[in-house]
């Protein structure tokens, strides 16, 4: 009795966290339900533009997240191409400086 209603805990645990874990939302059980309705009354469903609506609509999410990351770390990156350009102002300054002194530097030559 013992093993079957550890056994039923189980599997309820399972079943809960299985459906959980795999979420429909409204669009895509209207998309499938659709299709299947179209099948059943023998309509053609056109699947090749149905993907090619899949597609587009996936690399608009992936290009909107694409740019919620960029907006994200957008200051790290500026910050590191300012220093690089610092750097380099700073480089062409001192050999500006050491032109035509006696002092030689291997990165100004």
């Amino acid at each position: 009795m013992k093993k079957m209603i550890l056994f039923l805990t189980v599997l309820w645990l399972g079943l809960n966290a299985f459906a959980k874990s795999v979420k429909a939302d409204d669009y895509n059980k209207a998309v499938v339900g659709h299709v299947i309705q179209s099948t059943i009354h023998g309509d053609n469903v056109d699947v090749s533009k149905l993907m090619e609506q899949e597609l587009e609509k996936l690399a608009h999410q992936f290009a909107f997240e694409s740019i919620t990351i960029i907006q994200q770390y957008l200051p790290v990156v500026l910050d590191g191409v300012f220093a690089e350009l610092r750097m380099k102002a700073d480089k062409e300054y001192k050999c500006a400086l050491l032109e035509g002194s006696k002092i030689e530097d291997k990165e100004c030559q």
